[in-house]
This record gives structure tokens, C-alpha cells and sequence, in this order.
């Protein structure tokens, strides 16, 4: 897991970085109520609202898989700087300490196998009803692009819950069982990110200066990049001659949008009007881009490079950037996920 510093807008923002004591190799959940940036940009966007609710949840019943529109979580008053604990998804609204096994325990428990189901993912991890391309539509992404067209079996424990085999309890007549890690890795995970994007280089045509890029989702459950909209992958490419010198770039962002319909400039008059103007603006202010890959998606890119008679190579990177919306220059919160090379020829008159 890797947690580096992250910017709110511009270069000379302070970078936000976890407290001094906090894990940096800790879940993404154990520092949900210690990790600055979800504070910071809540007081900074939507002048102190209690936006986050997701990072302090009170106990909540699992939904129907089936639920068209998902609401968030209630709240919790007390202890929000705890971020997610135990309770949080093991305790029941009526008080019941629940888990996939039934057991004996001096408190009340509650054997309940939806907990080893993407059901238990779904309020935290999708809002509202399903808009593709929006933000915040994971767990809907995973029901209606991954296991409703049968792409796959895996619940969201299966990937982002390794298994492991111990006890779950103290004590001697205690079964050693499959159990689910709670590592949660996601964005903060090199090995889960380069797993999920597949980038095949073709020359349709041979001889002709024009390429294509097929961008593939084979990995991910769900859309990628998914969750918040400050998420994004460049596709970065260039030509490159027989002497290296780049000849030609050019760059695709695929992201989230913010709200039901696609970011576009032409937005940003009706976004100051709006409760939430700052954050709304941030996307519009980008304007249009790639929307994120569906599971399962191929997506067809075409470049008209322009290069000339020669011999050359095509190269593209893959990058993670964990905040769009800062400034460009700040790299400190990208990963490079994968590079790709194809050699191509061009010849006058083909």
C-alpha cells in the first residue's frame, strides 16, 4: 500500500500527508478517519458540510441486491476520527455482532452470509441510482457490467479481500477456516491497479502513419477508473524516430464525471449557482475526456500521428493520478501502471 502526499488545487498548496503516527501500510478503511485529504477538501469545497459520511458510518442493514436507488449511510455523532471500525460493518442496527460463521461468543451474534457478498459494499460505494460514467457507482458497476452479463463470478471480498486460513477467535476448539483479509486494496495498491487496464498498439494499415490503441478493462470487477471523480488514467503516447527524438504526443484522461451528465466547460455558468459550485467547477473546468472503462469494455482510440517516410515506435504509458485537479507539474500522487512499445514503418505513397 502506498499513501503518498496529496494536493488540493495548485503547486503551492500544502501537500497532504497521513499524521506522523498513522501506518502508512494500514488499509484504506483503518485511515478513513486519520487521512487528511477527505477533511481538508471537505472544508476547503463545501464550506464544512458533513459530505463524508461513508468514513463515519453508523451501523447499517445490508441491501437487497436488487435496490435500484442506494442511499448513503447514516451518519455516526460520536468518534468520527475513528474513521471505519470493527463496527461499522460488523455490528447490526439492533446491536447484534454479526459475521459469515456462526458462533459461540458471550455476546450476541448473528451468522449472516451476505457479509462475504458485494451487498455489504453497496452503501458506501455506490450513491444514488446507476448513471454510467458517473462517479461513486462501484458496487452498481460491479452488479450490472460485471456479474449481470456473467463476466464473472467474484464478489468484491474475492479481489480486494484476499483469503487467507487462521482462527477467527481465541481459543482451542475454534475451526482454522478461509478468511477474508481485510486489506481493501484499491487505488493505493500498485499490484491491484496494474492488474486491471490491458493497452494493445496496432498499425491497421501497414505503411500508413495512422495507429491504434485498444484500451482494455480485463481486470477489474467494475469500472476503472471508478469511485471519486478526482480519479483518473492517462494514456500517454509519443512517436519516437530511430534516434529517439519524440516527433509527435498525445494524451488521453479517463475519468469519472462528476454529476449524471458528462463534464463540459460550457457548465461552469450554471455550476455557481449550486450548492456544491467548487467541486462541480473543478470537473467542468477540464471539460470533456475519456469516461471510464466498463468492465469488460475495449476501447478503440484512433491517432493520426502524421509521421512521415521512417522507421519508428510508438510508445504509451499508463498512469494512475489520484487527483486530477490539482496543478499538472504535482506528480507526487501518480503511479506509472504499465509502458507498451510498437515498432511501425511508413512509406510514401501507401
Amino acid at each position: 500500500m502506498r499513501y503518498p502526499g496529496v494536493k488540493l488545487r495548485t503547486q503551492g498548496d500544502k501537500t497532504l500527508e497521513l499524521p506522523a503516527e498513522t501506518s502508512v501500510a494500514a488499509s484504506a478503511h483503518a485511515v478513513a478517519g486519520t487521512d487528511p485529504w477527505p477533511i481538508h477538501a471537505r472544508e476547503a469545497e463545501e464550506e464544512g458540510k458533513k459530505c463524508n459520511v461513508c468514513h463515519f458510518p453508523q451501523p447499517f442493514a445490508i441491501p437487497e441486491p436488487t435496490t435500484l436507488e442506494l442511499a448513503k449511510p447514516q451518519p455516526r455523532q460520536e468518534a468520527q476520527g475513528e474513521g471505519i471500525t470493527c463496527a461499522a460493518c460488523h455490528l447490526t442496527p439492533d446491536g447484534n455482532v454479526r459475521g459469515p460463521h456462526r458462533v459461540e461468543a458471550p455476546h450476541a451474534t448473528v451468522a449472516d452470509e451476505r457479509m462475504s457478498r458485494s451487498e455489504m459494499c453497496a452503501y458506501c460505494h455506490a450513491m444514488g441510482k446507476r448513471v454510467p460514467g458517473k462517479q461513486t457507482q462501484t458496487y452498481l458497476e460491479w452488479r450490472d457490467d460485471f456479474a449481470g452479463p456473467g463476466l464473472g463470478r467474484q464478489q468484491c471480498q474475492d479481489c480486494h479481500m484476499p483469503r487467507t486460513q487462521r482462527k477467527t477467535a481465541e481459543g482451542p476448539d475454534v475451526p482454522v477456516r478461509a478468511v477474508a483479509r481485510h486489506l481493501w486494496t484499491g487505488g493505493h495498491s500498485g499490484q491491484r491497479l496494474g492488474s486491471a487496464l490491458s493497452v494493445v498498439l496496432l498499425q491497421p494499415q501497414k505503411d500508413r502513419p495512422d495507429v491504434e490503441l485498444h484500451v482494455i478493462n480485463v481486470g477489474a470487477g467494475h469500472s476503472v477508473p471508478t469511485g471519486s471523480n478526482r480519479r483518473a488514467i492517462y494514456l500517454q503516447t509519443r512517436v519516437v524516430d530511430r534516434k529517439g527524438k519524440v516527433l509527435a504526443t498525445r494524451e488521453w484522461m479517463f475519468a469519472p464525471w462528476y454529476g449524471p451528465r458528462p463534464d463540459d466547460r460550457a457548465f461552469l455558468a450554471e455550476d455557481a449557482k449550486r450548492p456544491d459550485r467548487i467541486a462541480a467547477t473543478q470537473a467542468d473546468e477540464q471539460g470533456p475526456h475519456e469516461a471510464p472503462l466498463r468492465a469488460g469494455e475495449e476501447r478503440v482510440l484512433t491517432w493520426q500521428t502524421g509521421a512521415r517516410d521512417g522507421a519508428y515506435t510508438l510508445e504509451a504509458t499508463l498512469v494512475y493520478d489520484l487527483n486530477r485537479y490539482n496543478a499538472r507539474s504535482f506528480q507526487g500522487d501518480q503511479r506509472e501502471l504499465a509502458r507498451f512499445t510498437l515498432p511501425f514503418q511508413v512509406r510514401a505513397g501507401r
